[in-house]
């Protein structure tokens, strides 16, 4: 194969938006964990453990926030 060419569908490989199969795979294997994994970290905590986490979240999303700033 001329180095060219080569040089030309490395570039075009590179800029493709198209994702490989092999990180469709992990993709979908990362996705699976967390469908997994939510749920029974939800059932192995306790009702005040998941008030405390929830209170933390929220406490996060308004520490920024100022009074009258609307968003």
């Amino acid at each position: 194969m001329d180095l060219n060419v080569r040089a030309f569908r490395t570039v075009q490989a590179a800029l493709s938006d198209h994702p490989t199969e092999e990180e469709n795979t992990k993709k979908a294997a990362s996705r699976k964990g967390g469908l997994i994994g939510g749920p029974s970290r939800a059932s192995s905590i306790t009702a005040e453990r998941r008030r405390e986490i929830a209170k933390k979240a929220s406490n996060a999303r308004w520490r920024n926030r100022t009074m009258g700033s609307g968003g």
